[in-house]
């Protein structure tokens, strides 16, 4: 963009991350003044605000698009320079990746392990569900998205990584004690499950679906972690909606049953990223699409 200064976007990235101007002014060497100045010289040249201040101080949408931008750019800078400076002893690059917890706990981190030993790089991983972490992208605030949506944003890539089966499981014990009499609307009424957070609806989702039971009419344990999901069910503390791939050492040993072997749910995940890409953001996307493509079902 003409006139635009980096030193401006940087000020106010310096802001959000150090929750306020006095620490941004020690952050950046400069005095709060300059700060102020160099944010406001942001807001003057794209004609609108780009800082909620408040306390702590949070960036406005067009503000978080900008910082988007921004940390785009200084990835590409830790990229190329010590490329063009061999001694130049550089900061890790910082690659910020949204993700859902399933995949987290399943095939990301073994997709991405031979990247992270080869190549200097610091991992900010956000965790959200797997319909909302387009958002991330969306804001400026990652490089890469999971997410089971298949449309790209503009300027991005929607890669097809494989299909995800959720199946509904129990412990043996759970499953005599709740489904005795088999799966149906009157004892699902009296089971709990699980959901990952209050925006999750996968699970009423799938018994509206299946057995035509109202949205909020179970009773449902919230708990943040994929991993927490497979111990909850282990210990018939629950039955749950938990991807085939994190379960089937339980499933073949008997640990978890299926409760429903005729019925399951299906979601086809996909990688989305900026379309132009070069270096480490390139050998990220190749190795997560082929690591998929060999794990998940296609």
């Amino acid at each position: 963009m003409r006139g635009l200064d980096y030193r401006w976007i940087e000020a106010l990235d310096a802001v959000i991350s150090q929750r306020g101007f006095e620490r941004a002014a020690e952050y950046l060497c400069i005095t709060q003044s300059a700060v102020s100045q160099r944010i406001k010289q942001l807001e003057k040249l794209m004609a609108q605000p780009m800082l909620v201040r408040e306390q702590p101080p949070r960036p406005t949408a067009a503000g978080q698009k900008m910082l988007g931008l921004y940390r785009r750019v200084r990835l590409l800078e830790q990229e190329l320079l010590p490329e063009l400076t061999p001694d130049d002893s550089s900061q890790p690059l910082s690659v910020s990746i949204a993700t859902n917890a399933d995949s987290l706990a399943t095939w990301l981190l073994p997709a991405l392990s031979p990247l992270l030993r080869s190549r200097r790089i610091e991992l900010n991983l956000m965790i959200e569900d797997e319909a909302r972490t387009l958002d991330k992208l969306r804001s400026g605030e990652v490089v890469g998205a999971i997410s089971m949506e298949s449309t790209p944003m503009p300027g991005c890539v929607a890669d097809y990584l494989g299909r995800v089966d959720f199946l509904c499981v129990a412990s043996p014990s759970f499953a005599d004690k709740y489904f005795a009499e088999g799966v149906n609307r009157d004892t699902l009424l009296a089971a709990p499950g699980v959901a990952f957070d209050h925006h999750d609806d996968m699970h009423e989702r799938f018994i509206h679906q299946h057995f035509n039971l109202p949205f909020g009419s179970v009773m449902k344990h919230t708990v943040r972690s994929s991993e927490a999901f497979v111990r909850m069910a282990v210990e018939g503390i629950a039955y749950c909606l938990i991807p085939r791939i994190q379960i089937q050492q339980e499933l073949d040993s008997g640990t978890l049953v299926n409760l429903t072997p005729d019925i399951f749910l299906t979601r086809r995940m996909y990688w989305h990223h900026w379309a132009l890409e070069s270096g480490v953001l390139s050998d990220l996307s190749e190795q997560l699409t082929q690591y998929a493509g060999k794990v998940l079902p296609q």
